[in-house]
């Protein structure tokens, strides 16, 4: 794989008018952890927003993934019936991530019909194409419960590593996937039960091993540009030897078989499930359907760049699975340009757990902190090579030292400085010298990199730029001194504050991606908007270092960050379980 190719067409599909950007679907039956907003929901949106930032006609889809066993058993212990139980926690889905700050263009779910009408149509165009078989298959049902156990409801020892907490889909330990059958010492995670029985039922099943040539063919030409934990799961799933996967559920909340005979059953939610991109863009469209049209983004389309987020145990489905479907409809789907893969992140070195009170879930987070202080963090950090832990006591040394210490300092030391020493107002008067073109020059290599990182959607490498900017500006005005000169050039000293508070603009414009409510409040001291930012596709440092004028009104307010104090780290450690 040649890392220089990978950039060059990352690069040029950043440069692409229309880019189509999908998260992973979080499942509707619990609120996301820390985990899950970093491995998927927040980089695709940080995404989305600087694509936008850079000209482009972004299409950013989210939902809820609602089908399966998942949402029967939650229902089941809410005392509610399915939809109802859907219905209440897709709204708790929706507020979350907008208190997160996602600016999804719609956040849809794969229970939608119209999500059913592309289920439909797929699913006949396979079958039609012959690449679906009827089987007859032994299945696990739960003697104690009285349902067939969907598979990530059985757990039991991995026949393969010997995990001993495996699921019925797949082990999250050595990745490979099972069958319920496969499982040694097998139980209910419903019950707890053993008491299962093997029994005989009729299924459909996707016949991926006739696809696998085409498929084959298709992923060789994301060899040059996939990530690497992307591709090497794809890889090896293809090198084991594809399998035929059953895509028939004996379940009742899900969409009911098209097929004579089968009326019975429902699709297997993994089925489903990533049609729903698809059939989310169609609500999308039907919602205006004078103004939009979902094919311009996925069928036939022309010109669409399709990027996908997803953590790493969610490749597999997307890079070889979901891919083999469409190419199975024999049809000119928009399929996947680039996939990031992230990897986990774990709470203390372990597992985030509700039941355990383990760990902060996006409700909560929202709740200690604003959502600002949880971007920075979560994207700054992402686990893009190995899995990363998070600790309060990491949490709180980067918040103090990088948004309180390096940005929300610069940002109040500028407008105090300038307020109590000349006004309320931008000063006049003064020209650039030898120290502000070097800072100019400083400024353009480092947002040349910021940008190169994130075309490439290298995120901690784009996010390690955008820290040494703001320390620029640190820089500058240590040495500049404005607070000394001033007692023998105002002039210069005005020239010098006046261009700490551009820098303001420019630090805020930069940052808007990342933490959109921060971006929103250093403009507003400086009296602007959102509408006021430019795009960052012709950003010209020359130009924007000397856009705010003199006589622009002004007003210092409060600190943008609070710092985090340790006894306040104590006491986050203590209620999110760290102690435990």
């Amino acid at each position: 794989m040649n890392p220089d190719f990978s950039k060059n067409i990352l690069r040029r599909m950043y440069k692409m008018s229309k880019v189509l950007i999908t998260s992973a679907l979080p499942y509707i039956n619990g609120i996301p952890h820390l985990g899950h907003m970093v491995g998927c929901l927040l980089p695709s949106d940080v995404y989305a927003r600087y694509m936008r930032m850079m000209g482009n006609d972004v299409l950013y889809i989210v939902g809820t993934d609602e089908h399966g066993t998942t949402s029967e058993v939650g229902a089941l212990k809410a005392g509610m019936d399915v939809q109802s139980y859907c219905d209440m926690n897709h709204k708790r889905h929706y507020n979350t991530y907008k208190d997160f700050g996602l600016s999804f263009d719609c956040f849809g779910r794969t229970s939608s019909e119209q999500n059913k009408e592309m289920t439909y149509h797929i699913f006949e165009q396979l079958d039609k194409n012959g690449f679906i078989e009827e089987r007859t298959i032994k299945q696990v049902y739960s003697v104690d419960d009285k349902m067939f156990l969907a598979d990530r409801y059985i757990t039991g020892t991995c026949p393969h590593c010997g995990y001993d907490k495996a699921r019925g889909d797949q082990c999250e330990n050595c990745t490979k996937v099972l069958e319920p059958t496969d499982l040694i010492d097998a139980k209910s995670t419903i019950s707890g039960s053993k008491n299962l029985e093997v029994r005989e039922t009729k299924h459909l099943f996707l016949n991926l091993p006739k696809i696998e040539p085409i498929l084959q063919q298709w992923l060789k030409t994301k060899e040059a540009f996939w990530p690497e934990v992307a591709y090497s799961i794809a890889q090896k799933w293809l090198k084991e030897g594809l399998q035929a996967r059953c895509i028939t559920r004996d379940l009742k909340w899900g969409f009911p078989v098209n097929k004579e005979g089968f009326e019975d059953k429902v699709f297997y939610v993994w089925f489903d499930a990533p049609i729903g991109y698809i059939g989310i863009t169609k609500q999308w469209s039907d919602e205006k359907p004078d103004e939009r049209n979902w094919k311009d983004w996925w069928y036939d389309a022309k010109d669409v760049r399709h990027v996908e987020f997803m953590a790493k145990d969610n490749v597999p489905y997307h890079s070889i699975t979901f891919p083999a479907t469409l190419l199975g409809t024999k049809e000119p789907w928009t399929q996947v340009d680039y996939l990031k893969g992230v990897s986990y992140l774990t709470f203390e070195g372990g597992k985030f757990s509700k039941s355990e009170n383990r760990g902060v879930f996006a409700e909560d987070a929202i709740k200690e902190f604003e959502a600002d202080y949880w971007r920075y963090w979560l994207m700054s950090n992402i686990p893009e090579g190995s899995d990363t832990s998070f600790t309060f006591d990491l949490f709180a040394s980067v918040i103090n030292k990088d948004l309180n210490g390096v940005l929300g300092n610069f940002v109040s030391r500028v407008l105090k400085m300038t307020s109590s020493k000349i006004g309320n107002t931008v000063p006049e008067g003064g020209q650039f010298g030898e120290l502000e073109q070097k800072l100019i020059e400083n400024l353009q290599l480092g947002i040349k990199n910021y940008f190169k990182y994130m075309n490439e959607l290298e995120f901690r490498k784009a996010f390690a730029e955008l820290r040494a900017i703001w320390v620029e500006g640190n820089n500058y005005i240590s040495e500049a001194e404005p607070w000394t000169v001033i007692k023998e050039d105002q002039a210069k000293a005005a020239m010098i504050l006046r261009t700490c508070i551009n820098l303001i603009r420019i630090f805020a414009i930069l940052s808007a991606p990342i933490m959109p409510k921060t971006a929103e409040k250093m403009l507003a001291k400086l009296g602007l908007g959102v509408d006021d930012i430019p795009s960052l596709k012709d950003f010209d440092v020359k130009k924007e270092i000397d856009f705010i004028k003199a006589g622009q009104p002004f007003e210092v307010g409060d600190m943008l960050f609070e710092r985090i104090l340790p006894e306040r780290v104590e006491e986050l450690k203590t209620k999110y379980g760290s102690k435990k």
